[in-house]
């Protein structure tokens, strides 16, 4: 139990948390709620900068690391773009 809180696997857990977050939203929406993009670039955006955390937590190469914080932020600038587009009159 100990190398699951220290080491990059309780992330790995919580990123197949977020992957059936995912699956389960985009069931639900068939029937109703919010747009499935904003929902998915959201979740994607999360999982980005986790997957950063896991990178730095096993030590990977930095480019590892850079990759994760760009897709984090390209997932994140996606986010508002759609908020701001669905607010806009």
């Amino acid at each position: 139990m100990p190398d699951l809180l220290t080491g990059s696997h309780i992330v790995d857990v919580a990123l197949l948390i977020v992957a059936a977050e995912a699956v389960l939203l985009v069931l639900w929406r068939r029937r109703r709620g919010p747009g499935r993009g904003a929902l998915l670039v959201n979740l994607a955006s999360g999982a980005c900068l986790m997957l950063a955390l896991r990178a730095v937590l096993a030590g990977a190469p930095g480019y590892w690391l850079a990759a994760a914080l760009a897709g984090a932020g390209t997932a994140h600038v996606a986010d508002l773009w759609l908020r701001l587009r669905s607010a806009a009159p």
